[in-house]
Parts: C-alpha cells; structure tokens; sequence
C-alpha cells in the first residue's frame, strides 16, 4: 500500500469542527480481481470544497459511489457525519458523471420530479427551486424544455436539482466536463458560496486549474492517495522552478532538451506549448545556462527565458512519475508526410457567414490556417465554434462567404471523396458508435477514410496502445470511460494521416497526463505537416496552440499567438489573499461589476483598469474598512482564461452577447 504524504498546514478558511463531514479509513473495493480502492484514508472537514484528482481508472468513481451510498466497500469505513454512508444517503447530494436530465420535461418539471423522488414537501419543493434557480441566474429559463439548454446551463440545472433536497455533502464526479469557461467560472463561484454556508463538496475534476479553487487537494493513482494538501502545498512540494522558453525553433529545443543525457539531469521536464517550452528545474539557474549552451550549439535563437512557479499540472505529472508511471508513447506508423506543403494555405475562410432565419451564427469571419500550424478556435457556448467548423469542412452551406479546404474550393467541391480522405474529423458529440467494438469501430473507419489494407493492422494497434487498451480491443465502445473514448475516436480520426485535422474538444474529460499524450501527438502530426484546427473548453490547453481565434457572438474579437493575446489584454491582474475570502469576493462583486472578481480558494483574483498601486491601496482601503484584513496582495499575470471571461464580459457589458442561453 503506498504512503499518503499529506502537507501540513491551514485548509485555507474552512471552518473548524472536530467531527469531520466525511471520515474514510482504509477504504477498498473490489471487482473480482480488480482492485479498484485499495485502502485509502482521508478526512474532508464541514464546509470544506474537497479535490479528488488522478488519471482515469483511479479509482475515484467507485469511491464516490461508496460516499453517495450506492455501492458497498468490500471492507474499511465510509462514514458521513459520523455514520455509515449507506445510512446518511437522504443527506447526501451526488452528481454522476453520466447524470442525465429529462429532455422533454421543463427545467421546473426535472426539478420537481427530483424533489419528489428525494420526498420534498411540495411547497418546499417550490421555494428551493426559486431560490436556487435565482443563485444560479435560471429563473427565467424555469420553463424550457432541458433538452434545449447548452451544456452549462445543464449542468447547473443538475446542481440545482441536487440541492432542492438540501443535502449536507455533495459529491461532485467531473460536474464541469464540456462546460464553457464563463459558465465553468459561475459554476465554481456558486461552490464556493455554497461551502461558505456550511456544505461540503466533494469534486473529481480533470481541470487542474479547478482544482486551485479546492480548499485541499488529493491525488489518487491505481486506487491509492498518493499526497494531500493544500493548491499551494502541493506546488511548494516539488521544490523546481518553471521556466518558460521562448525561441526560434520549438520542435528541435524540445528534442534537444528531452534527449540529451546532460540536459535531463538538470531539467527534469520538458513540456511544449505554442508558442514554448515549459521547463523545471531545481536550480533555474544552472538551467537558463545549460539551456543557453544548447540552444546556441544548436543554431537556435532564444527570444527569451522567464522564471516562473510550477503549476498543479505540474505537480501531478511529477507525482506519477515519481510513482514510476510515465507516459507511455507508442511511435505513430506514419507512412505518409506533408512537409512539402508546410506554409501553404490548409483552411481559408472569406466573409464567412452563416444565418438561420434572422439569427446570425456567424458573423463575416475571416481565417487563414496553413499547414503545420495548430489554430485554437475559442469562444463560449453559442459563438458559433461548432457551426464555424461545419461550414469549412463542407457539411453545411454558409449563407455566403468562401472557404478554402485542403486545397479546393466549393466550386472545386469540398465535398469530394478526393478532399474527404485529406481531412480528419473529431466531433464533439459523435465520434464511435457504441455498439460496435473498439475493432470494429476502427475497421469501420479505417475504410471510410480509405486506409490501405496493408496499413490497417499496424495502425489499429497503435490506436490500441495509444488509448492504453492492448488486447482489449472485443470491448464494446459504449462501456469505456470518456477518457479512454476519446482516446480511440482521437486515433480512428488520425489513421489515415490526414494534411487536414479538426478536433471538437477532443480532450473534454481527459486527464492530465492523457491529455499530454494527445497534444505530443498533435504536435507531432503539425510538425510532419498537418494543419490542425482545435476547439476546447480548457484554456490552459489552449496555450498548446501556434495561434488563436476568439469568437463572441459568431465575430473574432480576438487573434495572436497565445502570448499576443494575453499581452494585449487591458487592465492588470491582482492577487489578493484575505482573512475572509468568501466574505471579500462577495462585497466587491457588489461593489463593482462582480466579473471582475473570482475566487481561486484561499485567493482573489481581481481585474482592474487603474495602475497596481492604486488598484492595490483602493482594495485594501474597501476591505479594511468592513473589517476584513489583507494578508497579502500583488500583481499575478493574465491566464487565458482571465483573458477570455474579460473578453466576452466586456462584449457582453455592450450588448453583443445575450446572457447565457438567453
């Protein structure tokens, strides 16, 4: 069994009681042979948001299904306020990963129907919805079939629903997976006035960056809690620096850094984004030399090198890794290159527009993306992402406009087999079909996209070990976890090594180091010469981009490479830690437009358009002067999406977006 390593240290105002709200000591579970739980110990204090993070087949579902009551241990204790969690079920909110709405019934009616199963009075059934749906900024959508909601609003509809019947622990299993980041943000501050008023929440998520907002963090791995502590601990324990790289040729400083026997002892990760490289070290030091040393020797230029903390990503991979787990990368069978194209126009998009009836999806987009290039297409649910994509790889006729694909144009029919077999395509919402087997799933698209027969059999078995299912492939698809799903359709659109690649948030639900795995891939596949489009919901992913494209109400407001868009970004980002951060975010949001203030667990994160200086003293002044006290305060820099929810706010704030499902 491993050892725990759990952090010392506050749990960032969760309040103090001595009967912990969930108490589990040497929890395990069992299916058959599988042990899935395998003796794990923790304790979750009253009020305390909780965060439950690891790869995929943790053992986290089976020990959240354990906590809700809904399954027994096979031995150990699983208490919730003192008793058996089968006992307290009544008390106890829980959101599956899979929960389902009712499409066909109202908001109010899903509601309704839930309180009714959970035995709510009727009229008390009613008060909780109005007050909930009004926490949420739902209660004119109350009678709107669910059905018609985007995902965000669904997923607070499931909240809301798993609130009426007032539990005193909710259990929360990936509540944010494909949810925009605006609504992903309102969703977090919604938990963290919820724990504020006493409930303790429970989550599993794959966004490290959610993760920052727990109050305490564990990481799970093969059914065994490997570190407990606090966002802030746990970055601390790895004891590096993060240095971001910044030079004239990504691929070969990546090659160059990752191999070399002299470069691996001083640098301990290597990890690529964009438009860098994200390098740790223990001395930043010695590694800004050795890297200058190199990079010279190599003919590479670097723009620069900047000193930074590690980040929760970070601190998970290292945690694996130092476990023995690494990423296990399989050599992609590449048969074919697109080298020869690299520069050439891949995708192009002129005065794209796009209307049903008098709506408006799109907007006169233009858009060039060339061959070897990543491009990120961002925006909130209902920017017209979806419709965008649809319009360039030929399945639905723009209302006008022209587009380029793959080296044709609609006079030239983008809808060509001769075109379709240069294009690789991953939905958001279809990819596999889940009766079939993993086999014959990629047999049925082997020979859709025309894969030579003698290819066939080596490229389905590097699908198979990319996705991690070696000799698994008679699994019928509909049984495998999302993650691992989305790993098979990822390598089912790539087998035919495609010039043009779209992917719809290919890795919605991947964990971390999964979602390395893809973007390697990815890279590998742009550096070979392969255009590449990607929609996500993950910011911080985004960063793997070449370049982005902003959308808000089917318009680009925004476009650069990662570090160009943060860098045009207005206002400046300020850190806050305060003695009472529920109460801090709470007033200021009241006392200026409350996008502006996010809270990240212990931290404030406020968006100001004065100097840091005086944005700083004019904070501190408000805080101290309804007794509040500031422990601490500076400058942080702009994420993406700090950019992003400014962006689309400040569009909002004149009217060119509506409201969420408005």
């Amino acid at each position: 069994m491993a050892t725990t390593t759990t952090i010392p240290g506050t749990l960032g105002g969760t309040p103090e009681s001595s009967t912990p709200a969930i108490r589990v000591r040497d929890l395990r579970k069992n299916y058959g042979a599988i042990q899935a739980v395998r003796g794990i110990s923790m304790e979750v204090a009253p009020g305390e948001i909780f965060g439950l993070i690891g790869p995929d087949g943790a053992g986290k579902t089976s020990t959240f299904q354990i906590l809700a009551g809904v399954m027994e241990a096979t031995s150990g204790v699983a208490d919730v306020f003192s008793r058996p969690a089968r006992e307290t079920r009544a008390q106890t909110g829980y959101l599956t990963q899979s929960f389902s709405l009712y499409p066909d019934l109202t908001v109010s009616e899903n509601i309704r129907y839930i309180g009714d199963l959970r035995h709510v009075p009727a009229d008390e059934i009613e008060s909780r919805a109005q007050r909930y749906l009004w926490m949420f900024d739902m209660g004119r959508f109350s009678n709107r079939l669910a059905g018609k909601l985007s995902g965000g609003m669904k997923q607070k509809l499931s909240l809301v629903a798993a609130l009426v019947p007032e539990p005193h622990v909710l259990l929360l299993d990936e509540p944010t997976t494909g949810v925009d980041p605006v609504s992903r943000r309102e969703f977090w501050d919604a938990l963290a006035h919820l724990a504020s008023d006493g409930l303790t929440i429970l989550v599993a998520t794959p966004y490290l960056d959610e993760a920052e907002r727990c109050h305490r963090v564990a990481f799970m791995h093969l059914g065994e809690l490997q570190q407990i502590g606090t966002p802030s601990e746990l970055r601390s324990s790895l004891h590096v620096k993060r240095l971001e790289l910044r030079a004239s040729d990504l691929s070969r400083a990546e090659k160059i850094l990752s191999e070399e026997s002299g470069a691996r002892e001083i640098i301990s990760d290597v990890q690529r984004f964009g438009d860098r490289l994200d390098l740790l070290a223990r001395d930043p030091l010695q590694a800004e030399e050795l890297v200058n040393r190199e990079m010279k020797a190599a003919g590479i230029s670097v723009s620069e090198i900047r000193l930074a903390d590690p980040t929760l990503e970070n601190t998970f991979v290292a945690t694996l890794r130092n476990i023995g787990h690494e990423m296990h990368e399989t050599p992609f069978p590449a048969r074919h290159t697109h080298r020869e194209l690299k520069g050439q126009i891949a995708i192009g998009a002129e005065q794209l527009t796009m209307q049903f009836g008098s709506f408006t999806a799109v907007n006169n987009l233009q858009l060039q993306v060339r061959y070897g290039e990543i491009y990120g297409l961002l925006g909130a649910n209902g920017a017209g992402k979806t419709t965008t994509i649809k319009m360039l790889c030929g399945l639905l006729d723009p209302t006008r406009g022209k587009v380029q694909l793959a080296g044709a144009d609609r006079a030239q029919s983008a809808r060509s087999q001769a075109v379709r077999q240069r294009i690789g395509y991953m939905s958001q919402k279809f990819s596999l079909y889940d009766d079939l087997t993993i086999e014959e799933n990629l047999e049925f698209f082997a020979g859709v996209y025309g894969v030579p027969e003698d290819e066939r059999r080596e490229k389905r078995e590097w699908v198979l070990s990319f996705s991690g299912l070696e000799g698994k492939q008679d699994l019928i698809t509909g049984s495998l976890p999302g993650g691992w799903k989305q790993r098979v359709a990822f390598g089912a659109a790539i087998m035919h090594e495609p010039s043009v690649l779209f992917l719809d948030e290919p890795t919605s639900g991947v964990d971390p180091l999964a979602r390395r795995a893809f973007w390697t891939m990815i890279n590998r596949l742009a550096d070979e010469g392969t255009a590449v489009l990607v929609t996500t919901h993950y910011l911080e992913e985004a960063e793997q981009c070449n370049r982005l494209g902003l959308m808000v109400a089917g318009e680009f407001v925004a476009e650069g490479s990662p570090s160009g868009v943060k860098a045009r970004q207005t206002g400046h980002l300020l850190e806050f830690v305060v003695d009472q951060p529920q109460k801090a975010a709470d007033f200021l949001k009241l006392a200026g437009e409350r996008w502006r203030v996010s809270l990240f667990g212990d931290r404030l994160h406020i968006i100001s358009d004065a100097s840091p200086e005086k944005a700083i003293a004019a904070t501190t002044a408000q805080l101290n002067g309804i007794g509040m006290n500031v422990l601490e305060a500076r400058e942080g820099r702009f994420s993406l999406e700090d950019v992003f929810i400014s962006v689309v706010e400040r569009a909002r704030l004149q009217g060119k977006v509506a409201s969420d499902d408005a």
